[in-house]
């Protein structure tokens, strides 16, 4: 049971970098990560949440690790906890 964040990379509002924070093991320990980390829920977006470059020291911190972008998406995938955007 892994919570992953990958880099700041993603352009975003207020001129910030942000990063995606991920479970590899089940929605409820993200919801109870990002609760601990201050993150809003209105940055969840179907699988993951949306946090800015300013917490990501400590999201590592409380312990999330970081990992590259590929390795975030394959360890989500393989959890089968991606959901991808309705067409």
């Amino acid at each position: 049971m892994t919570v992953l964040i990958d880099p700041p990379n993603w352009p975003g509002p207020r001129g910030l970098m942000w990063s995606h924070l991920v479970s590899d093991h089940s929605l409820d320990e993200l919801h109870s990560f990002a609760g601990r980390l201050g993150v809003p829920g209105r940055a969840f977006d179907r699988d993951h949440y949306d946090v800015p470059e300013t917490v990501h020291a400590l999201a590592v911190s409380l312990g999330a690790q970081a990992v590259g972008s590929r390795e975030l998406l394959r360890r989500l995938i393989a959890a089968g906890l991606r959901h991808r955007k309705s067409r």
